[in-house]
């Protein structure tokens, strides 16, 4: 493309007006550098231990970030709508079935889940999220004027959900596949599917999560844990408890950076799961807080890039890369703070794991690359956006997303 016209951060390409999002690009810095400090200050011991060496395990964490900065970089400057290309979207999607099967037949077991390859270095059902998102977004912009008909609507999008979230939870892991559910269902939402539909959905999806919970050894005894947990904080599970520990001794400002004592042996997956309750530990309540808020402003960036999207393509996939990293980050502090039954959600950019990490900043790199287009900045589209939340129509039907 070439580039005909600057000012400040707008461009103009081919005539058509661009802008690129320094604010979510700023963020998501911030995020890194934090997640970066964690990491070290959850794996030092364990690395020594391990390696010898306390820096060996922070850096395979920084070689995953380079390879996500440059995923990033790339996907950031590729035209969004090249992934609309139906024939792309559904290699993608084809591809990642084929890798969960994969998995299956020749994946490393460990701790009883076979979900990685190389020893637990590269999980797929992390790029399984992305590539669900990616997939749906051209399904769905594609069909919505068919949405209402069961045939093209909730029966593929039963299907295509289905079989992703079926080998997911074979693995099993179940939280990546409660994920899954989640965007799917929000971006089957934002396509503009009716509220019969979307109920349908919602009580499908449940029946299904709650079978998966009772079918599931683990899942039954974490179900449990948390209602015992409800009345008596005493009763919840270990992990939790432990979690509730690192958040009473870290107080309003902590017990400084590296400080902790509930990470060395005692909460479990202080590198991962965990990871929110050691900031807790060492920085304190205002620790956490200053991360919540770094993710705030990472999701509003990406709902005001999705709201200002030029298509339905793009405002889908922004709103479903957006939805994925909120639900993410909010299952893992829910968990961590009681308020959720417990989930091994990673916390988006700041756990350790270089699968997670390159794939959230690969989300990051296509939100970046939809913010290029501001619809705002043409006149017929000063106070529209691609996703439209409107009253029902006379027709019965409620168009909420539409196509300009």
């Amino acid at each position: 493309m070439a580039v005909t016209e600057q000012s400040e951060n707008r461009v103009s390409v081919k005539g058509l007006p661009v802008t690129f999002d320094w604010m979510l690009l700023l963020t998501t810095g911030a995020l890194i550098a934090f997640g970066l400090m964690m990491v070290y200050s959850t794996t030092f011991d364990w690395s020594y231990r391990d390696f010898g060496s306390p820096t060996t395990i922070f850096m395979r964490q920084v070689r995953s970030l380079a390879i996500g900065l440059v995923v990033l970089a790339v996907l950031a400057r590729i035209d969004y709508h090249r992934w609309e290309h139906p024939v792309i979207a559904l290699a993608i999607i084809v591809g990642t079935v084929l890798v969960l099967v994969a998995v299956l037949a020749f994946g490393s077991t460990i701790f009883g889940a076979r979900r990685s390859f190389i020893g637990g270095r590269y999980q797929p059902s992390e790029l399984a999220k992305l590539a669900t998102i990616i997939y749906l977004s051209v399904w769905l912009s594609s069909k919505r004027d068919q949405l209402h008909h069961f045939g093209y609507g909730m029966l593929p999008f039963g299907i295509i959900v289905g079989v992703v979230v079926g080998l997911i939870t074979a693995q099993p892991d179940l939280s990546a596949a409660l994920t899954i559910l989640l965007v799917g269902g929000t971006l089957f939402l934002l396509a503009g599917a009716e509220l019969v539909q979307i109920g349908m959905v919602a009580a499908i999806s449940g029946l299904a999560g709650y079978s998966v919970v009772l079918f599931s050894e683990t899942g039954r005894a974490r179900l449990a844990d948390y209602v015992s947990g409800l009345n008596d904080l005493t009763e919840t599970s270990w992990h939790v408890q432990q979690a509730i520990v690192a958040f009473v001794n870290g107080g309003w400002f902590g017990r400084g950076l590296g400080e902790s004592y509930q990470k060395f042996n005692i909460l479990p997956t202080p590198h991962t799961d965990s990871v929110f309750a050691i900031v807790a530990e060492e920085l304190g309540l205002f620790g956490n807080l200053l991360l919540i808020l770094l993710f705030v402003v990472l999701i509003w960036r990406g709902i005001k890039i999705a709201s200002n999207a030029p298509d339905m393509f793009g405002a889908l996939l922004a709103g479903g890369l957006t939805c994925w990293v909120a639900y993410e980050a909010i299952i893992n502090i829910g968990v961590m703070v009681a308020a959720l039954p417990f989930a091994g959600n990673a916390l988006p950019i700041i756990s350790f794991g270089g699968s997670s990490l390159v794939i959230t900043l690969a989300a990051i790199g296509l939100l970046l690359s939809i913010s290029r287009y501001d619809a705002t900045l043409r006149p017929e589209r000063k106070t529209r956006s691609a996703i439209d939340f409107r009253p029902r129509a006379k027709n019965g039907r409620r168009p909420m997303a539409r196509r300009r």
